[in-house]
């Protein structure tokens, strides 16, 4: 397996290389060159999620050799996750929604983090480099704190994360600050989460830097969904959730369903888009936003304009106006013109927008949910079906009610749920009546889990009294020294 940059289609790179570089040293993403064929669907029905991992893992990577990938998933899905499934298919009336949040960090970013320690180890084996690498990821919430706990404390790895200050719930905030290992270190960014983005992509496209940490033996790769080693075993729960339905009989085997999924940076609907593209029977792929609806308006207009504020909500991992995977999507849809799609991000970064009219995303439905609508639907599924979800999942489930009544669609559908509601409770409580005035952030959880009858997750209650070990605030200018002084390599540049 190749695979070539959406910037340009002559840099084509091994497995190995393109999970190690993380990103293209053109500034594009890696994506794969051709897309494997699932095949016979019968074939996956009796393989549980490991199994199916190793089949889609082994489609994509197999320089990594099945005998490694084997290991590594048994080591990556093993009891730190609390459902034995990994990921559970949850009815609610007549709905299905597909629960991402029984790992170590309560949310869907744990299905693929688990995994890609040990696809970075293995790369780094088949290119033979003998370097220690630094992961460099930024991170609307979750992503940070699956990082952290993916890499925390493994030989031969440093991570460091940056996150917007005032931009995560205080759950996932304390998550990060909170996080243990001598190879870590957690940064507040003075802005949102593109800010930390884009610094972040900076610092990959900074050369001085990276000769700076060659000589030093270091290499960058990161844990964003950027990086095609986090994307491709979010293809697994997909496929899962498929066969969970067919098993249940909610489907017959080759019936298309439709996938409902909230999302920012695009990742996450693009590893559907993907499994399409495999054979999985897929109809339409609904893209939920929030308020920040910028997805929304590209997929109905054609035009991507970030050129507006990015608004603070409920559900702050969608709080994005740069969705970096949807450059991913174009280069598909495109017919790979790597040339087209370097003039758009260009446009991008220059005018902070580009227009793709014309073309075809009809197997792609975007809206968007404000606060009330989530609050809502919070409410809603809670006191009609006893059914508790988080904010990201409010607006998955009230998007999908809108393309309901707009198009009358009544196939099966799988709604992604992507995050413990413990891990945004002021919100959640106060959607279904919990008078949270005065009450600090724990007190509002155990009201919460009273309420519910829903026992709060112990890894959120312990971190009432864990020391925090990261204090680090700055402005993003400042995000390149705070690398280099994580190095110790800071008085050298100079």
């Amino acid at each position: 397996m190749k695979f070539v940059s959406t910037r340009n289609r002559e840099n084509i790179v091994s497995t190995g290389q393109a999970i190690l570089q993380g990103i293209s040293r053109d500034g594009g993403l890696f994506a794969p060159c051709i897309f494997p064929s699932i095949g016979d669907l019968e074939s996956l029905l009796e393989l549980d999620y490991r199994e199916i991992a190793l089949f889609i893992l082994g489609s994509f990577f197999p320089e990594l050799g099945m005998d490694y990938l084997k290991e590594s998933i048994d080591k990556a899905y093993d009891d730190k996750f609390q459902d034995k499934e990994i990921a559970s298919l949850v009815d609610v009336g007549d709905m299905e929604f597909l629960e991402l949040y029984h790992g170590p960090t309560l949310a869907f970013k744990d299905m693929a983090l688990s995994i890609l320690p040990y696809l970075i180890r293995g790369a780094e084996s088949i290119e033979k480099i003998d370097k220690e690498i630094l992961i460099l990821t930024a991170t609307s919430g979750d992503t940070g704190k699956a990082a952290l706990e993916g890499f925390a404390n493994v030989k031969g790895i440093k991570i460091m994360v940056f996150y917007p200050e005032n931009g995560v719930s205080n759950i996932q905030r304390l998550q990060m600050i909170t996080q243990e290992g001598d190879n870590t270190m957690v940064v507040g960014i003075k802005g949102n989460f593109d800010h930390a983005q884009s610094g972040v992509k900076a610092i990959f496209n900074d050369m001085d830097l990276k000769e700076l940490l060659d000589r030093h033996d270091y290499i960058l790769s990161s844990a964003n969904s950027i990086n095609i080693g986090r994307l491709i075993p979010q293809i697994v729960y997909y496929i899962h959730g498929y066969m969970s339905m067919v098993k249940r009989n909610k489907i017959q085997m080759g019936e298309e369903i439709n996938i409902v999924v909230p999302t920012g940076n695009f990742g996450n609907i693009l590893a559907a888009y993907y499994a399409k593209n495999m054979g999985l029977p897929i109809g339409k792929l609904i893209c939920a936003s929030n308020e920040n609806n910028v997805l929304t308006d590209f997929f109905n207009k054609g035009v991507y304009d970030s050129r507006r504020e990015l608004l603070l909500t409920s559900s702050p991992s969608m709080d994005i106006l740069i969705s970096s995977n949807l450059e991913r999507l174009l280069f598909h849809l495109r017919g790979e013109d790597d040339k087209l799609i370097s003039r758009k991000m260009e446009d991008l970064v220059k005018r902070g927008y580009y227009d793709m009219e014309g073309m075809d995303t009809q197997d792609i439905y975007g809206n968007y949910a404000v606060e009330e609508e989530i609050s809502w639907g919070i409410n809603h599924l809670f006191q009609k079906y006893g059914y508790l979800v988080d904010p990201h999942t409010a607006v998955a489930y009230m998007v999908y009610r809108k393309y309901l009544e707009e198009t009358k669609d009544h196939r099966k559908a799988i709604i992604v749920s992507t995050a413990s509601p413990f891990k945004f409770g002021g919100k959640v409580a106060s959607s279904i009546g919990i008078d949270i005035r005065d009450e600090d952030e724990f007190d509002i959880l155990k009201s919460l889990s009273e309420k519910t009858g829903i026992d709060m997750p112990s890894s959120v209650e312990r971190l009432r009294d864990k020391p925090v070990r990261h204090h680090s605030v700055v402005d993003r200018d400042e995000m390149k020294a705070m690398v280099m002084k994580f190095l110790n390599i800071g008085d050298i540049y100079d």
